[in-house]
């Protein structure tokens, strides 16, 4: 039933449209604050005059702001996107050259020389714990020995640690630690008869490994490298 002029509209609560346009004189920043409440209302097309205020302008800049925030994580997550199909390449791409190493020096040497490369990485290093004993082909192949729990003491019980904006352990890399700002730590468990290893990954931007980021292909490729490192040495798993 339509109001007659100057009648009190009562609303649920007890409330009347007075007591809510009172309240919104009171708090001019209310739809600021609960700007989701937009949505619900309806503008006058036009300015009304004696102080109506058109809040069409306003949900069109609304909309204006949600549309530029969605090309924004659009074009964010077209950029993921890209990066990690290479990043999928370049292990797909590590991997071949694993499996093509024609011996055990030259997979060590793939390992610790050419990861880097093949990942655009400016360091890559095999890491093992010294069991004691004088290991076949680990001295001569450049691989670095640390004492048992090292491995346990850098990564606990993680498998994989990621690590920005950091100076590079000597331990890990040797000469190559200057060159480290970010890394990514790689267990790895080539035998139920060897000691713990790991795979490191160095680079010289601060944030190309954070914590965070997926490890999924980093542990794939750690995978692979247990798998031919043990075939070579004629190993049990």
């Amino acid at each position: 039933m339509a109001r007659e002029p100057g009648q009190t509209h009562r609303m649920t609560g007890g409330l009347t449209a007075e007591d809510v346009c009172a309240y919104l004189r009171e708090h001019p920043d209310f739809l600021a604050q609960n700007a989701d409440l937009v949505h619900h209302l309806t503008p006058p097309s036009v300015d009304r005059g004696r102080g109506v205020v058109d809040l069409q302008a306003f949900m069109v800049e609304r909309l204006r702001g949600e549309i530029r925030q969605l090309k924004d994580q659009q074009r964010e997550l077209v950029t993921t996107t890209r990066a990690n199909l290479n990043s999928q390449n370049r292990i797909h791409a590590a991997v071949l050259f694993l499996l093509d190493a024609q011996n055990f020096e030259q997979l060590i040497q793939t390992i610790t020389t050419d990861l880097a490369v093949l990942l655009d990485l400016d360091v890559a290093c095999l890491v093992v714990e010294s069991n004691g004993l004088d290991i076949p082909h680990v001295h001569r192949s450049g691989v670095r020995v640390v004492e048992p729990g090292t491995v346990a003491h850098w990564l606990g019980k993680r498998d994989v640690a990621l690590h920005s904006d950091i100076q590079g352990d000597p331990e890990i890399y040797g000469p190559g630690a200057g060159l480290v700002r970010s890394e990514a730590l790689i267990r790895i468990q080539v035998s139920s008869e060897t000691p713990e290893g790991l795979l490191a990954f160095g680079s010289r931007e601060p944030d190309m490994f954070h914590p965070g980021q997926g490890t999924e292909l980093v542990g794939f490729l750690a995978r692979v490298v247990e798998r031919v490192i043990r075939s070579w040495l004629e190993l049990p798993a």
